[in-house]
C-alpha cells in the first residue's frame, strides 16, 4: 500500500480536500475509514458523487478499510487516507494502517472539546488517542489544515514540546 497521506478531518470528503490536497500529494484514490460513514448510505453517494471520475474512492469502516489496505492491488496507488476522528486513526494504525505520519486537518469544536486553534479542538480522548499513536505507535501528527501551510507539532498547541499524558 502507499498511503500519501493520513489525516484527521471531520468533514472528511471536501472542498479542501479535493482542491488541495489531492493534487498536492498526487493521489489518485481516496479512502474514508470511519464506522459510522459505513451505515449511511446517503452520505457515502453524497462523497463518492463529490470526487472526480479519474479519483478511485472507497468507504467503509475502519476494520474493512484496514483490510482493503492490505490488498496487494493497492501496491501502485497513492491513497489520501481520510479519518473522521482521532480514535478512528488510533485503531486504523493498530489492526495494520500503515502510516508514519498523522495530518491533524479539522477537528472541530464540541462538548468537553476546547479550541486550540480555528481548526483543532481537542478533548480528553482526542489527546490521548494522539499520544497513543506518536508515544507507542510512532506516528508523527502534526497539523496542518492546507498544503501552504507550515506544518506545526500536535503538541505544541497544547504549549507542550514533551510528554502528553492526557491529565488536565
Amino acid at each position: 500500500m502507499n498511503i500519501v497521506l493520513a489525516r484527521v478531518d471531520n468533514r472528511l470528503i471536501h472542498g479542501q480536500v479535493l482542491e488541495a490536497w489531492v493534487p498536492h500529494v498526487h493521489a489518485d484514490c481516496i479512502m474514508v475509514a470511519n464506522d459510522r460513514i459505513a451505515e449511511v448510505p446517503l452520505q457515502k453517494a453524497l462523497m463518492e458523487a463529490a470526487v472526480p471520475s479519474e479519483i478511485k474512492v472507497v468507504i467503509g469502516s475502519v476494520e474493512m478499510i484496514a483490510g482493503e489496505l492490505s490488498n496487494p492491488g493497492w501496491e501502485n496507488s497513492r491513497i489520501l487516507l481520510l479519518f473522521e476522528t482521532s480514535y478512528d486513526a488510533l485503531v486504523g494504525h493498530r489492526i495494520g494502517m500503515q502510516f508514519a505520519e498523522l495530518n491533524l486537518g479539522n477537528m472541530h469544536a464540541e462538548t468537553g472539546k476546547v479550541r486550540f486553534s480555528c481548526t483543532i479542538a481537542l478533548g480528553e480522548e482526542d489527546i490521548k488517542n494522539l499520544a497513543s499513536l506518536e508515544s507507542e505507535e510512532g506516528v508523527s501528527i502534526v497539523c496542518k489544515c492546507i498544503p501552504a501551510d507550515r506544518g506545526r507539532p500536535w503538541r505544541k498547541l497544547l504549549g507542550k514540546d514533551d510528554t502528553v499524558d492526557g491529565s488536565s
